[in-house]
């Protein structure tokens, strides 16, 4: 699988989605691929997440994500069901304007109804794509890798860097660093790396390059 010099759309529910389910691996492919951070809820109706947005903005800079390579929609959390036909028209939008070689979304094995409708939503609008499933653990079940990226200790401190801009969810036990970079360790260990992100295989489209 080779990234270099790829389009790469990323596409959470909420902020904080993407950081959590494949920071390290964003950090790591920032200098050689075009990427794009979409989050299709700013979490605004709930006055306890007035903060999120500007930590979420605050979390992609410490990535390395330039402001202008992320987009925060306005679909309200919790109601992603009730707007699915929309999440599939934005997303198909996002296709036309992006071209992405390759699509990031959430992992088959969530339960979250919102995290849900955008990986189903993704699989129609990315018929051409490959697409892969990163895991939020707080929502995920059942969830197994079984497609492996090594990321480097550099990327692992990015990422427990960019999680700590989240002041509003201090509490919370997903964000313990010391939780983040032990599923990095064993997704590492799976692929007899020291550090690894893994993913869940939605689609693969492959090309076939002829010698020389």
């Amino acid at each position: 699988m080779n990234f270099y010099g790829k389009r790469i759309l990323f596409v959470g529910a909420h902020p904080d989605d993407i950081e959590l389910g494949c920071g390290a691996f964003l950090h790591h492919i920032l200098p050689t691929s075009e990427v794009l951070c979409v989050t299709l809820s700013d979490n605004q109706k709930n006055p306890n997440l007035r903060n999120v947005v500007e930590e979420h903005l605050a979390s992609f800079a410490i990535l390395g994500v330039p402001e202008k390579s992320v987009i925060i929609e306005q679909f309200e959390t919790r109601k992603f069901p009730d707007m699915r036909q929309e999440v599939l028209e934005y997303l198909l939008k996002l296709r036309k304007d992006f071209k992405p070689d390759m699509v990031f979304v959430h992992t088959k094995s969530d339960i979250h109804q919102d995290h849900n409708v955008v990986t189903e939503e993704a699989l129609r609008a990315y018929r051409g794509s490959t697409v892969l499933g990163f895991d939020v653990v707080r929502s995920s079940y059942g969830f197994f890798p079984h497609f492996l990226v090594e990321v480097s200790e550099a990327d692992v401190q990015a990422k427990l860097a960019a999680l700590a801009e989240y002041k509003t969810y201090l509490d919370k036990y997903y964000f313990d660093p010391a939780l983040l970079r032990a599923t990095m360790v064993r997704h590492g260990a799976l692929a007899e790396r020291p550090y690894a992100e893994g993913f869940d295989i939605l689609r693969i489209v492959a090309e076939y390059s002829p010698p020389g």
